[in-house]
Formats: structure tokens, sequence, C-alpha cells
């Protein structure tokens, strides 16, 4: 069952439940997940009890707990639920001064009232040692209660006096004169309390009485009166105080029983709550649409793959093991590339391997070989990955390093098809990817569209714009039509040996391609200098110049 008041104030439901001609129920809840279960259950109101929170974090019900972990806890509780909260205020947690602070904190959490009670500060439960609990002075209890009516911003905020006369020894015309003026006051309701198994108690009082204000009563000890006589004898509220924390403990240590002597899960799986319950009662699922809502890119589930079939060319280096397994600050180039991937959320990532392709053993990826990677390219290891080119795909060389910031912004990105290129590029004897574009590079760029308008390993240098870094992404209608082109591709006598490079110069002819300029950060390692300059990439001023410019 829900709550179908949800349009009226939480403030406004209990003094409903306060007000009305029929008896009602609060039932007591002690955080987020046992509140959730109460408005489920059908309950109109919570009972935020002073016992049950104290317990739930295993201080004792005598102003342990102090009352800023208390609100901490009332907020998670308030911000699940429709339905209003009565919290167990215990005596107010000091003075009036302390109480008119509280209560300010408590409208602020829309916590819908307070239930103080007449003793000191700090109070014991009374059903430890009752009669040896002095009370509070009436005029001093009173002046609470008009601090905290003072106080109050929302009208319908409501103040339960607890009258503890019955507690401490006292008999009925005691728990009358105190209740009398407490209402006079301005208490919202009078609560009265008593420790006997019977209802006498509570039976004086209400003939004394007269329905003159709301009574509320909390029958834990006199739970064997039947409900229809509370009716009869005009109470307005009944408050079930701790039953929910009491069964949850008995329920919780015969599960660490059966666990702990059976040393299994078999006997308690089928007898306790699934984790989707949890979920269910987190409201996991309005998460799952609040992020399709808001983080759209996260619909799509992004792969990668790496090229990483060459050998290379550093002598001794690559003599037994393929370039993209040179170490380079304590991690080969393909574990520092899959571990961003996976910091950025990409689990799925497939290797093509061909040179010592049992060297790489990677446990976060899936492998396909290219056993003909001494007469290919790169673009036929691309298409021997072409089934994992798929929704979203990420495709990078196996022999590049790049800062994690350069992933985060292609992944950003919204365009279907987008290259990573360095505009601060330095033109060497061998061969580069060079790329022109429809803008040259400028700061204002950043963020912009800039088209891909040619990229060759031969380019004249007034044309050249920037250096493809080996680092792309595909999504989309481009990502099927990248696909469709390779397919068409694959059917020339020379396709094994068609550069990467050459086959996208004749993709933009078709389709667009747009590119995301860097400064630096970065490097493709194809030398000894190369591996030297890697160890020194985060500390490198083209770095510091790179990273700067993302952070104006």
């Amino acid at each position: 069952m829900k709550n179908t008041n949800t349009m009226t104030k939480k403030t406004t439901q209990l003094k409903e439940i306060f007000t009305s001609k029929s008896l009602d129920f609060l039932m007591e809840a002690h955080d987020g997940v046992s509140a959730k279960i109460v408005e489920e259950t059908g309950f109109k109101g919570i009972w935020g009890s002073g016992l049950t929170i104290s317990a739930s974090f295993g201080a004792r019900d005598n102003n342990e707990a102090s009352w800023t972990q208390i609100l901490d806890k009332l907020e998670f509780m308030s911000d699940i639920v429709s339905v209003p909260i009565l919290l167990d205020g215990d005596t107010g947690y000091g003075n009036f001064n302390n109480f008119r602070r509280l209560i300010r904190k408590l409208e602020q959490r829309d916590i819908s009232g307070v239930c103080i009670e007449d003793k000191l500060f700090p109070k014991t439960n009374s059903f430890i040692g009752g009669e040896k609990q002095p009370l509070a002075d009436v005029e001093e209890f009173c002046g609470k209660i008009k601090a905290g009516k003072d106080t109050q911003k929302d009208a319908d905020f409501c103040i339960v006096a607890r009258v503890e006369a019955f507690i401490a020894g006292w008999h009925v015309d005691e728990a009358i004169r105190r209740a009398d003026a407490y209402r006079l006051a301005g208490a919202d309701a009078i609560l009265i309390h008593s420790k006997k198994s019977t209802d006498e108690d509570i039976e004086a009082f209400m003939a004394e009485w007269d329905n003159r204000h709301p009574v509320v009563i909390v029958p834990t000890k006199y739970y064997s009166t039947p409900t229809r006589k509370f009716e009869k004898m005009g109470i307005q509220t009944v408050i079930w105080a701790n039953q929910n924390l009491r069964s949850a403990v008995t329920a919780m240590q015969e599960t660490s029983r059966k666990i702990y002597t059976g040393r299994t899960l078999r006997d308690v799986e089928p007898e306790i709550a699934s984790v989707s319950e949890i979920f269910r009662l987190q409201n996991a699922e309005e998460l799952k649409i609040a992020e399709k809502r808001y983080l759209p890119a996260s619909d799509k589930t992004i792969n990668a793959i790496v090229l990483a079939a060459a050998q290379g060319s550093l002598g001794e280096l690559t003599l037994n093991v393929p370039k993209t397994l040179l170490n380079i600050q304590g991690k080969s180039i393909l574990r520092t590339q899959i571990n961003s991937f996976l910091n950025m959320g990409i689990k799925d990532i497939t290797i093509v391997r061909g040179f010592n392709k049992e060297t790489i053993v990677e446990p976060n990826a899936n492998y396909i070989d290219n056993d003909e990677y001494a007469e290919t390219s790169e673009l036929y290891s691309l298409y021997l990955a072409r089934e994992q080119i798929k929704e979203d795909t990420i495709i990078s060389y196996g022999d590049i390093i790049y800062k994690e910031y350069i992933l985060l912004d292609l992944i950003s990105s919204t365009h279907e098809g987008i290259l990573v290129v360095d505009a601060d590029y330095e033109s060497t004897e061998e061969k580069q990817d060079f790329v022109r574009t429809d803008q040259a590079y400028s700061k204002s760029l950043f963020g912009r569209k800039v088209k891909l308008t040619g990229i060759s390993n031969s380019m004249k240098e007034d044309q050249v714009n920037g250096e493809f870094i080996g680092l792309f992404r595909l999504s989309g209608q481009i990502l099927e039509a990248f696909k469709e082109e390779l397919e068409v591709a694959s059917l020339r006598p020379d396709f094994k040996t068609i550069k990467l490079v050459d086959f996208m110069n004749n993709f933009i002819r078709k389709q667009t391609l747009y590119v995301n300029f860097i400064r630096g950060a970065w490097l493709d390692i194809n030398t000894i200098v190369d591996l030297q300059k890697a160890d020194s990439l985060y500390s490198s001023p083209q770095y510091e110049r790179s990273k700067s410019f993302y952070e104006k």
C-alpha cells in the first residue's frame, strides 16, 4: 500500500491524524529502509523512536546519540517517504533554547512533529527504574512548549507533550494536572505513558480527561488490551513504538546463527529478502531513469579495440615481445591503455594481437589474432575485429600513450565520428599521419565542430593543421557507414596493405568526420628516444601547457 495523500503537506497529514474522529496508528521506524517499509505497509505516519534510533547506532536510550546524529538519520528517513514522521524528541535535548533550535532543524528536514517528555535531560528510558526518575518542573516544561510553538514556521507542525507521571509513580490527579497545563501551553496532543501490563492507568486518565484534547498512547507494556477498547476510550492515536527493530533483531540473530553453525548460505537464502528487494526499497529504479535522462551517453555501451599486432623496431627491446608490451613507468603501454579504458567505465576491450601473441595476456580483454601481422596493415587488423565495431567504439593504436583526460574528452564528444589530433605536432623524418581541417587550430575552437578534410602520410607543410595520434571513436550512422566501406575495401586485391589513414582519406569524401584538437600530452613510441620521453610525459612542459589549456 502507498500513501494516497501525497498532495497534502506532511505536517497537515500528521495534524489530521491527531484530530481525526477515528483511531489512527503510527508505526516505529529507525532508518530509511524501515521507514519505507512502514509507508508501503499502509501506515499513515511514522514514529521516529528515540529507543530504536539510538539502538541502530548501538547507543543506549540515554541521549548517548547526539541530537545532530538523530537529525542525520531522520533526514534520510524523511527523504524516502511521503508520510509524516513524529520524532521521539526525548526531553527536547536541553532547555527551551535547545528545543527552539531543534524545532528549526526538524522543519528544515520536513519532519512533521516532535514529542517531548516531562523529564530531566539527559533522559533515561521510561522502562528502566521509572519511579526513580524525577520529572521536570511543570512551569519550565510549559515554557519549553511555548518556545517551540513560537519558533515553528509551519502552523501545522505538531508538538506532542508526553506525560510521565504514571511512569514516575504518581497518581491520575498529577497526570491530569500536567496534561492540562501542557494543553494550555499549546501542545497539539498529549501522550499519556504507562508501564503497567494492563490499561488501568490509561483508562483512569481518559475517564478524567473527558476528551478535552487529542490523546496519544504507546501500549508496549499493555499490548493485550484490545484495540477496540482504545477506540471506546476516545484515544486518537496509537503508537507501535519499537516492534520493527525488535523483530529485526530476532531475525538477524537467527540468520547469523544459521550461517555460523551451518557455514553455508543454503539454509537462509530462501527465507530472507532478495538483494533485488533491497534495491527496490532503495528506489534504485528511479536512478536508472534519471541516468537515462541526465546521462544520455550512459545508455550506450562503449567498447574499445586496440590494434597491437605489430612487432616494432626497437632492436633488442622488441626482439621477443611486441612493442605494445614495452614498459613505461612500471606498466606496459597496453596495460596503461587498458587502465584508462577501465577508469572510464569501458569494460568491453578487444586486443588485436600478432607478433608473439602468446605474450599478450590481459585478464580484462578479449583477443583477435592477426597471424599475417608482418605483411598486413593496421586497417587489416581492424577488419579482423570488424564484429567488435558496434554501437559506440573507440579504436586505438597499440603503441601510443596519452593522458587520461584526452580519452575523457573523446568520450564526452557528441560527434558520431571523431579523431584525436595534436595541433602541436613537430614534423620529423618519420612518417606521420598529417591532418588537414576546415579551420586552423585556435583556442576558440575548443568544444566546437572542426571537420577533417584530409589525412595522409604525405602532405605539404602549409596544408597541415595537426597530427592524428592514432585514437578515434565511431558511433551511430557513421559507424555503420564505416563498416560498410570496410567491407567494400576488403574486396580490393591490395586490401591487406592499405593504410588506415588512406582508407579514412577516401571515407571522408562520402562521410563527415570531425577532430578533437589537443596540444601534446601523448606519445607515439617508435624509437628508443620516444621511450625515454615517455617516462617524463607527465611532468613535461608540453603536458603542463596542454593541461593549463584544458583548465581554462
